[in-house]
């Protein structure tokens, strides 16, 4: 029986190699009539007029290119990721929702938009985050057939499986707020965003194909790193195309789900280490100035400039530089992030809504 499972979930592994390989093929392909598109209706991004003086070169570079990545991991997901594994719905929403959340930011943030302001305020983009992510948290947290029945559970390195009962709910939340805007932060410079993520995901994916249960998000996580790596074909330095709020925000707020869904999101903050360093200096930075000047008078600044790439980018270093720099970085961590989670227990080779029923009853009878 062993032997039968171990061979299902090698297939599976086949198979979201080669979902990565078509979604890299089908995302380069649309990619390509995508940008024209999107130039012929002028959707290209107003460069803030507070950033790095280097940046302004960048100004009319086309964006919402994340759509060259919904789209295809949507439709991959549809087609050979859903039947029999319908919690693949969940994430593949989120995905969507969030994209239509930062769609609507981008759009206001365009050269041909009238509106003054950069996207939405801080305040309004965090309201709708907030509804989103409480909506996707109580699909995580409650029962069957409303919801997916994870209870709480949280793996923890060399602990083992701890269940946190109803503080899922409100953690989960925060956990897809928090990386949706990591992940929009950290989207500044060309490539800088999109190979992070294609790193995470691919941690992820192995994290799930080394615990044997989760070879839906195995798959999904695969297909998302095959998607990204195409993106970075128009997004390679100097950018034919930015990514935008619309894949920001939906690739950030995916990823946390497919943490939580994996019950691994202990190592999110590992394996999204740049995610969390470019948040944090971007929190830092508001706080330390506040503070400076409420005690001082003269506000003061912790970095030249925030978030981190900023700093770097001011510093001295080219914007080729941190982007190679800040992957070694998250390449290193993703490394850590699957060595803890091999600290559990080796997996038994179950397949949770993959492993056909009969198949398994035969084996036994044998």
């Amino acid at each position: 029986m062993q032997e039968t499972l171990r061979a299902f979930l090698v297939q599976d592994m086949s198979r979201a190699l080669l979902l990565a390989a078509g979604a890299f093929v089908v995302t380069l392909i649309f990619g390509h009539f995508l940008l024209p598109i999107l130039h012929q209706h002028k959707i290209a991004k107003r460069i803030r007029v507070d950033g790095p003086t280097s940046h302004l070169v960048k100004m009319g570079t086309l964006t919402m290119g994340g759509l060259m990545i919904i789209v295809p991991v949507t439709l991959l997901t549809i087609a050979f990721n859903l039947v029999d594994r319908w919690s693949m719905l969940l994430p593949i929403a989120t995905m969507i929702l969030y994209g239509i959340l930062g769609a609507v930011d981008d759009y206001l943030s365009l050269e041909k938009s009238s509106k003054e302001q950069y996207g939405f305020t801080e305040g309004v983009k965090l309201t709708f985050q907030i509804i989103l992510a409480l909506c996707i948290s109580l699909v995580l947290y409650l029962p069957q057939p409303f919801g997916l029945a994870h209870s709480g559970l949280v793996r923890i390195p060399f602990v083992g499986s701890y269940d946190i009962g109803f503080w899922f709910f409100p953690v989960a939340a925060f956990i897809i707020v928090a990386t949706s805007n990591a992940v929009n932060i950290t989207d500044g410079l060309d490539g800088l965003a999109g190979w992070n993520l294609a790193i995470a995901f691919g941690a992820y994916g192995v994290i799930a194909f080394l615990n044997g249960e989760f070879t839906n998000l195995m798959t999904l996580s695969f297909t998302l790193v095959g998607a990204c790596v195409a993106f970075l074909w128009y997004n390679a330095h100097p950018a034919q195309v930015f990514m935008g709020d619309l894949g920001s925000m939906a690739l950030g707020a995916v990823l946390a789900v497919i943490a939580l869904q994996s019950q691994q999101w202990l190592l999110l903050p590992i394996i999204g280490i740049v995610f969390v360093g470019e948040t944090l200096s971007s929190a830092a930075q508001k706080a330390y100035y506040k503070l400076t000047r409420r005690l001082t008078g003269t506000p003061q600044r912790l970095f030249r400039m925030a978030p981190l790439h900023h700093h770097f980018e001011l510093s001295g270093w080219s914007e080729t530089q941190i982007t190679q720099r800040f992957v070694m970085i998250t390449m290193i961590a993703s490394l850590i992030g699957i060595s803890l989670a091999l600290t559990f227990d080796q997996p038994q080779f179950v397949q949770q809504d993959v492993v056909p029923t009969q198949a398994v009853s035969q084996t036994v009878q044998e």
